[in-house]
């Protein structure tokens, strides 16, 4: 089959003007007269950054109320809980233990914003109290999780709805029809982008002082190891994303909602038979101009993943450094069609072309708010059909960052040159040119003064995956150690599948 060109697409002056043109929505507070009794009863977990946007969803919701947030600072949750009183009209309760409030039986529906590694747990937890549940992407922290998520909304039928807004934004699905009714051809590939830039999150080290005195590092730390209490980086918050213990990187981070809607596009309802990938953490030596610099983060800021599901590719390409666009997104996916290519923009922006680079249809809009109406929708109709983002596919879409960080974690002290990585990528099937990828990731991280003699590439084993088990096959199953978190604390525990 003849593909047209993966790289260098055609660049017209409609890139930058696509960027300029998209707008966050502002959300005001909506009350149509309802009593509070009339309304779905609603509990925030995690109060910071995607905290204040669901917040922020379910007080705009003229069907909705919030009557407990949680969080283990227990400062900033009254804080929160002045903001939310002054708009909704009453003060909801704050506890900083979550289970405080799933034990209240009019509580009817729980919203996780909590870090990933809480994602898990809270939204099971919250299930088996007969709770409802948003919870943030990437649904899992781990693929066990994941599994565990998804029998627990089916043994106790309660809605599950992901925070891959994407799902319910209206440019995001009419392009996802196009593509399935052929609009481009036929697509096999799938380029996911994650062009973000990164910044070092400070040297390793003791950061101990750094933890508020009105947090609960207990709470806080959760399912999670409990580190004495100790902080090896200087900002608690948010730069939990870079250290493996309690994120997963950007892939499992901003690359949860192009990973998602890369394999929607591609109309993948199953996990990939096989995953590689390389990079590492590179380039905050250069920066520092110290090449004895070590950064806190353990997830590589520089990673390039691909899944093999048979008749079709994804490539995913995690990029924290400086870097140009491609094919004028920086944020978003590429699909690579027989007669043309679209290319996501932003989440309110795609446009499909032809094989000559002539535009044939655009899409535009959505708002972020319908995602939360979505999963009201099916809160209150009682049928989780009615989810556009049901935690089976957040699942999928959350393993395909957890089985991609797999193959590099396996292969971190693999260090590669550049001409042996181009030989090994070669050997792996794809329908994407993989040594034009790997040039393209080398020239990229030399571009930003990296010295990939010095610090080289990690490359990491093609790990065969068997979908239908959810385990890495016979050949693979040293790295099913991976798939699950290596200890779990007292009290805190993930239940199984069988024990959800």
């Amino acid at each position: 089959m003849t593909h047209i060109s993966r790289r260098n697409f055609l660049r017209t002056s409609l890139y930058t003007s696509a960027a300029a043109g998209a707008v966050s929505p502002a959300f005001t507070f909506a009350n149509d007269g309802l009593a509070a009794n009339e309304r779905i009863e609603c509990a925030v977990l995690g109060l910071r950054s995607r905290g204040k946007a669901h917040i922020n969803g379910f007080l705009n919701d003229p069907r909705s109320v919030i009557t407990w947030l949680v969080d283990p600072d227990g400062s900033f949750g009254q804080a929160c809980c002045d903001l939310v009183e002054k708009k909704q009209g009453f003060r909801p309760k704050f506890v900083k233990d979550m289970r405080d409030a799933f034990a209240d039986k009019n509580l009817d529906a729980v919203s996780s914003a909590t870090p990933n590694f809480w994602h898990g747990l809270s939204a099971i937890w919250a299930m088996q109290a007969g709770k409802d549940v948003y919870v943030e992407k990437p649904a899992s922290q781990n693929l066990f999780e994941g599994k565990a998520m998804v029998a627990a909304a089916k043994k106790y039928g309660r809605m599950c709805q992901v925070g891959t807004q994407s799902r319910s934004l209206r440019a995001i699905s009419e392009a996802m029809k196009f593509i399935h009714e052929g609009g481009i051809g036929k697509v096999d590939l799938a380029r996911g982008l994650c062009y973000k830039r990164r910044k070092s999150i400070g040297a390793l080290g003791d950061c101990t002082q750094n933890i508020p005195k009105s947090l609960d590092f207990d709470l806080w730390s959760g399912p999670a190891i409990l580190t004495e209490p100790k902080l090896t980086r200087p900002n608690l918050h948010y730069d939990w994303h870079w250290q493996r213990l309690y994120g997963n990187g950007d892939s499992g981070n901003q690359g949860a909602h192009e990973l998602d809607i890369a394999r929607w596009g591609l109309g993948l309802k199953r996990h990939p038979n096989k995953v590689v990938s390389y990079g590492g953490r590179l380039g905050y030596q250069a920066e520092r101009k110290d090449p004895n610099y070590v950064d806190a983060g353990d997830t590589p800021n520089t990673e390039v993943s691909v899944f093999d599901y048979g008749d079709k590719t994804i490539v995913f390409e995690t990029r924290g450094l400086e870097t140009p666009d491609l094919d004028g997104t920086k944020i978003g996916v590429i699909f690579y069609g027989t007669e043309g290519k679209l290319v996501m923009f932003n989440y309110t922006l795609c446009i499909a072309y032809d094989k000559n680079g002539k535009v044939i249809r655009e899409f535009r809009g959505g708002d972020l708010q319908d995602h939360f109406a979505n999963f009201l929708d099916a809160v209150a109709a009682r049928d989780a059909s009615v989810l556009n983002a049901p935690i089976l596919e957040g699942h999928l879409s959350a393993a395909m960052a957890h089985l991609g960080n797999a193959s590099w974690y396996l292969g971190e002290k693999n260090k590669v040159s550049v001409d042996t990585l181009c030989k090994e990528m070669e050997k792996i099937e794809s329908r994407d040119d993989n040594k034009d990828t790997v040039l393209c990731t080398v020239e990229h991280l030399k571009a930003n003064g990296v010295d990939l003699e010095a610090t080289p590439l990690s490359l990491g084993p093609q790990l065969k995956f068997d979908p239908e088990k959810e385990g890495f096959c016979d050949s693979c199953a040293y790295a099913n150690g991976l798939l699950d978190r290596e200890e779990w604390r007292e009290g805190f525990v993930c239940p199984s599948v069988d024990e959800v």
